[in-house]
């Protein structure tokens, strides 16, 4: 459902083996360029940061040595702290965790293996090539501690964004046989939200009558985001085929960008403004950045020239939006009013592309993925500006 867990690994590393683009006239601003600080990681070649609260805390996922494991991964002063598992082998953080109190959502799969052998939406996110079988729940992590988050019943669960009154979005399993599901997936899911009290979980309602839906992130207003649709495969695609806004009991739709699957708002702010990514085609998947707000409706944000895919990842409260475009390369961007800057050109020349702006938080401290073409590796990266 999001971002880089479309992209293969294999087209990745042919998409990125480009060195950085030469340094814009953007650049030249002083005041428009950062630092970066690349972020160690726990003994593989891959890591990346997905979020980043206001205590400049970075969360994401970082492989363990081998690469056939990755663990939810916190970064505080630029150290790398194994979050750890719920007992099975992989755990993330892999939406945007907007908590600034110590407390941390995400999903891991545990010991149990899932005796339905549905696939479920998490693996994608984990950097195995296929499922590894065991079931996977959402997590909060306060104090040192991983606990395990309730179903609606079901064996699966997953949790994405969170807020700072401990409030936590997501989806979860019912006992329902869904006829909508593509096998291997079985049973029918639905967003939900989880919190303040641990153990709480309500169900939201989808569009249309709509079987299934997720939700994927939630800011200090209580107000959520995410998707409506049909089982399909649990994974983006035709659950994604509408996109919603819940508002303290309202149920309204994002209008998309043309596209009936695919489409998934993947952040928002306190002012309630939303970002994401759309399908303009459905086929080909071709999908497109965009910007929603209740007053002015859906703007295609569009790529950087020649490309012919973006993502919006995350939007801070300043409304400075982040998220990568998508063509020969993979670039890292960020969007000046309206209109998107390649992320590299603002920052030092280097051998490394940075590639995934995944967040940004209210000081606009940026976070994401690089590539190193010289290695394969791709770490995780903190972007500092340079007037912090």
């Amino acid at each position: 459902m999001k971002s880089k867990s479309l992209l293969s690994i294999a087209s990745l590393a042919v998409a990125l083996a480009i060195p950085v683009n030469a340094q814009t006239q953007a650049a030249n601003d002083s005041h428009s360029r950062y630092r970066v600080i690349l972020l160690s990681g726990l003994g593989g070649a891959s890591s990346s940061g997905n979020t980043i609260n206001n205590r400049g805390w970075v969360m994401g996922n970082s492989d363990l040595a081998g690469d056939a494991i990755t663990h939810a991964t916190l970064w505080r002063h630029g150290r790398p702290n194994d979050l750890g598992t719920l007992g099975g082998p992989s755990s993330s953080i892999a939406w945007p965790v907007k908590n600034d109190k110590g407390v941390i959502s995400g999903i891991s799969e545990m010991a149990d293996l899932d005796t339905y052998g549905e696939n479920w939406s998490c693996w994608v996110f984990f950097p195995a090539p296929l499922p590894s079988g065991h079931v996977c729940r959402g997590f909060v992590w306060q104090n040192n501690v991983m606990t395990a988050l309730p179903t609606l019943g079901g064996t699966n669960g997953y949790a994405a964004g969170m807020n700072n009154w401990g409030q936590i979005v997501g989806w979860a399993e019912t006992t329902t046989r869904d006829s909508t599901c593509v096998s291997p997936q079985i049973f029918q899911f639905l967003p939900v939200i989880y919190g303040p009290e641990l153990g709480d979980i309500q169900p939201l309602p989808t569009l249309y009558g709509d079987p299934d839906g997720a939700a994927t992130a939630i800011n200090d207003r209580g107000q959520a985001i995410g998707i409506s649709g049909i089982c399909d495969q649990a994974v983006g695609r035709a659950t994604a085929a509408h996109m919603v806004f819940w508002d303290h009991g309202k149920t309204i739709e994002i209008p998309g960008l043309g596209g009936v699957q695919w489409n998934t708002p993947v952040s928002l702010n306190n002012r309630g403004a939303v970002v994401g990514f759309a399908n303009v085609a459905d086929s080909p998947r071709i999908y497109h950045a965009f910007l929603w707000t209740k007053e002015k409706g859906t703007t295609d944000l569009g790529t950087l020239p020649g490309d012919i895919k973006s993502q919006a990842l995350g939007i801070n409260n300043q409304g400075q939006m982040v998220g990568f475009s998508k063509g020969a390369t993979i670039r890292a961007v960020v969007w000046r009013n309206g209109v998107p800057v390649d992320l590299n050109a603002l920052v030092p020349p280097s051998s490394l592309t940075l590639v995934f702006a995944n967040d940004v938080n209210d000081r606009g401290e940026i976070t994401g993925e690089a590539f190193d073409p010289a290695t394969g590796e791709t770490p995780a990266f903190l972007a500092i500006p340079n007037d912090d």
